[in-house]
Formats: C-alpha cells, sequence, structure tokens
C-alpha cells in the first residue's frame, strides 16, 4: 500500500480536528467563566513576568473570501477611529486592574486588516498601550500587514512605534487563484511593501501562505513559491485551506469545484516543504518554516517552541492578553474571550467594565493534557519524563491514550517507557494523534480538515 494510501486509511483526507492553538479549544468556552474570572486572573498576575499582549483589529477594506478570520468590511474611517476610542477605554479598565508594574514582552496587532489604521490612529494605539504596558527591552513588536492597504507613511509610523516583526500576508500569488478567493494582490506591489518594510529597518519578515485554494496546481505553486523566496522572507508561515463556509459565510462565493482533492492538497504542501527546505529554510512544526538564525529555529532546536493563537512562537510569556472584540487572553489559569462580535463588545466597555464573555478554568489534568498536545504539535514528541518532573502521578492519566495511538499508527509512531515519537512518516498525522488526548473534544464541533 503506498504512503498516502496507508495515511487516508488512518484518517488523513476525512477527519476534523482542531489545530491546537490552545487547549481546551474554543468551542469548549463557557459562558459560565468570563467577567469575574477574567478580573480575577488579570489582577492575580505576577508584576514581575513579563505578558503578551495582542490587539485585534476587526476590520478590512476588501473581505477575502477564504478568510475565516472575525472581521467586518468597512469603506470609511469612522468606525474604525470609533473602535480605536473603545480600545484605548478597555486599556484604561486594564489599567485599573491590573498589579501595578506589569510590562509587555511580546505586542501583536492583528485583524482584521491593522494597515487599516492611518499613521494618526497608529500612533495613537501604540501610545495608549504603552502607557498601560510599559515595554521590556528586548520586547518584541509584530504587525500583520496588507501589502495593498499600506504605503510608506503607515510603515514609517509603526517603525517608529517599535514595530520590528512584519507579517506579510500572501496566500498566492496567481491571479486566477487571486481572482478566484476575491483577493487581487500583485506582485509587485508585494515587492513594493517590503522593500519599503527594509528602508524602514525592519528587517524580521514573515510571509503567509496557503495550500489547498482553488486552481492551485504544482505550476501555479511552483511560481508563487520562486516570487516568495524572492522576497527573501525569515520565516513562513504554510496554512492548509479550511472550507468552512458553515463558519465563514462569504466562503460560500469560492467554487468548491475547482478546489484540489485531498490527494493535490497533500502533493501542494509536500512541494512547498521541499521548496522551502532547498533554500534553506528549516521545518517548524507542522506548517511553518525559518531560516536557521531565526529565533523561531533556535527555539525549536533548543525545546523551547511554544504554541498559542498565531501559530508557532518563541514567545515564552506565560501569560497573554487579548484586547479588543473576540480576543483571548491567555491566563496561567485558563482563558478568557471577549466578546466575539464587535458591537456586543463596545457595549460591554461602554458600559464601563471588560468584555469577558467566555472561557475556561484549567485544572491540573487539562494543563498536564495541555503541556502534553503542545509538546506533540511542537517538537512531534510526548516527553513522558519531563511530563512526570511537573505533574506527578497525574500523567498516568495519559496511559491509555498512549496505548491507542500506538496500537492505531503502528510503525508512524515510537512508544517506550519515556516518550512517545512521531516519526518523520507518521508527521501528516500531527493533529489527529493530538486528538487522542484531548479530554474535551466536542462531539458536535466542525473543525477544519487534518491534511
Amino acid at each position: 500500500m503506498k504512503q498516502i494510501d496507508r495515511l487516508a486509511a488512518l484518517g488523513l483526507f476525512d477527519s476534523r480536528v482542531p489545530r491546537y492553538t490552545s487547549y481546551p479549544t474554543a468551542p469548549v468556552f463557557s459562558p459560565d467563566v468570563g467577567l469575574s474570572s477574567q478580573r480575577r486572573q488579570l489582577a492575580a498576575l505576577d508584576p514581575k513576568v513579563p505578558v503578551s499582549v495582542y490587539i485585534h483589529i476587526p476590520f478590512c477594506e476588501r473581505l477575502c473570501w477564504f478568510c475565516a478570520c472575525r472581521t467586518q468590511g468597512t469603506q470609511s474611517l469612522s468606525p474604525v477611529e470609533s473602535y480605536i476610542g473603545t480600545l484605548e477605554a478597555e486599556l484604561a479598565l486594564l489599567a485599573d486592574t491590573l498589579p501595578k508594574g506589569l510590562r509587555m514582552g511580546r505586542l501583536h496587532w492583528g485583524g482584521g486588516t491593522p494597515t487599516i489604521l492611518p499613521p494618526a490612529l497608529i500612533h495613537r494605539l501604540a501610545r495608549a498601550v504603552k502607557d498601560v504596558f510599559p515595554q521590556t527591552p528586548d520586547w518584541e513588536f509584530s504587525v500583520e500587514i496588507d501589502p495593498t492597504l499600506v504605503d510608506r507613511d503607515k510603515i514609517a509610523a509603526l517603525a517608529a512605534e517599535g514595530m520590528n516583526r512584519a507579517s506579510i500576508g500572501i496566500q498566492d500569488f496567481d491571479p486566477l487563484v487571486q481572482e478566484a478567493i476575491g483577493r487581487q494582490q500583485p506582485y509587485e506591489a508585494t515587492l513594493a511593501c517590503v522593500e519599503d518594510l527594509r528602508a524602514a529597518g525592519i528587517t524580521s519578515l514573515n510571509a503567509d501562505l496557503v495550500y489547498g485554494l482553488p486552481h492551485q496546481t504544482p505550476a501555479r505553486m511552483a511560481d508563487t513559491l520562486d516570487k516568495v523566496l524572492s522576497l527573501k522572507p525569515d520565516r513562513i508561515a504554510l496554512f492548509g485551506y479550511a472550507h468552512v463556509p458553515w463558519v465563514a459565510k462569504r466562503q460560500k462565493l469560492i467554487d468548491e469545484t475547482v478546489l484540489p482533492d485531498d490527494q493535490a492538497r497533500f502533493a501542494l504542501a509536500g512541494q512547498s516543504a521541499t521548496a522551502f527546505a532547498e533554500a534553506g529554510f528549516q521545518a517548524i512544526g507542522i506548517d511553518h518554516f525559518a531560516l536557521p538564525d531565526d529565533g523561531l529555529a533556535k527555539a525549536a532546536r533548543s525545546g523551547h517552541l511554544r504554541r498559542n493563537f498565531q501559530g508557532y512562537t518563541e514567545d515564552i510569556c506565560p501569560a497573554l492578553i487579548g484586547i479588543g472584540a473576540s480576543s483571548i487572553s491567555r491566563f496561567p489559569g485558563g482563558y478568557v474571550q471577549n466578546a466575539a462580535a464587535t458591537p456586543a463588545y463596545i457595549k460591554h466597555i461602554e458600559d464601563g467594565h471588560l468584555a469577558g464573555a467566555r472561557g475556561h478554568e484549567m485544572t491540573e489534568e487539562d494543563q498536564m493534557r495541555a503541556r502534553a498536545i503542545e509538546m506533540i504539535m511542537c517538537d512531534f514528541t510526548l516527553d513522558r519524563s519531563a511530563l512526570n518532573l511537573q505533574f506527578g502521578a497525574l500523567t498516568a492519566g495519559l496511559d491509555a491514550d498512549l496505548e491507542q495511538v500506538a496500537a492505531r499508527f503502528g510503525d508512524l509512531v515510537r512508544l517506550t517507557d519515556t516518550k512517545l515519537e512521531i516519526t518523520k512518516a507518521g508527521r501528516p498525522m500531527t493533529r489527529i494523534i493530538a486528538s487522542l488526548f484531548d479530554a474535551h473534544m466536542p462531539a458536535d464541533a466542525k473543525f477544519s480538515r487534518a491534511s
């Protein structure tokens, strides 16, 4: 049996499982854990330990059809400016709740399209954040960049506020693919954006690509990969397109008949990984690639790679504070998500209280399983010895899961007394294997496909 047939028989193309950017996953969050938990966990943070801060900007001038992010279209800056005022109000409420002296080690602006902000609003928001969260000397400030909605003045404003990493949305450079997903973005515009970023002193660049899009073929993908590599990014994220029109209604605009089939998707992912390896990139986890001197690659080699809502990261801050509509905060004791709909979020803040609407408080077993799943997702290894040191006898609760994995996946994994390892041939099954350690897997949740 060919390897791909074996993977198919094990559920690679049929399974829909979480990406595990958190554990438990967001569908498990409950409205019983909300504002009171948010206040308590914010107040309990250790001011000596830096935190990460995430700002969500839920606006775009265009709504790309493939995107399942929480965002809304606008052709006017009026709602955007009003939203910045709400973020300032939320920051003021946070300042009244947080312990004094807390600093941020990481800041990330995501969306939506953060570069919809004009320079004046960039400065206004950045300074409001810094007033509440002074940065550490080695902080990182990253921003998601839409090359078609940024100019030199916006880049200069972001650089002046300390941006030192840019994450550039590309997806695919082929005009036919772009037309099919509602995202026209010429290579020339992206190249100009990269040149402007480098001229402004931003040397750390990420590129985001998607495989499994309509009309993608090996030839079209090869051309896109050549163009991406010509931009000389430091790291690349390669995501499988998640066709979930029941979640993102705009995806109904995509013609399903021209989506690559299962084997074609798998081949596109493999083609991309080979091209990146040949260009000197190190594979990171299931979907990232980084040059050897990049911080992500160093973290992977040293065993310090982590996973959060932005994907793979070398961020070791134990808490992440999410600000804005739908943002999720990660605390040592669990998760709290702000009201997801922008009007509901705004109403919470206007009423004078934080916007925590649902979440999950972690038990010790949750924390143990969260670390086990993170090990699998980051290192393709579940280190039982390390878990035992941290959680003691509690790790015995994984024994049945480990036996199930070994029985189901055979020589695609190696199980010893000290660890479970996923072999190179078994790595396409990583998300499925991780899901077998999920004690909260909801029966009715519709996750993205595993392949």
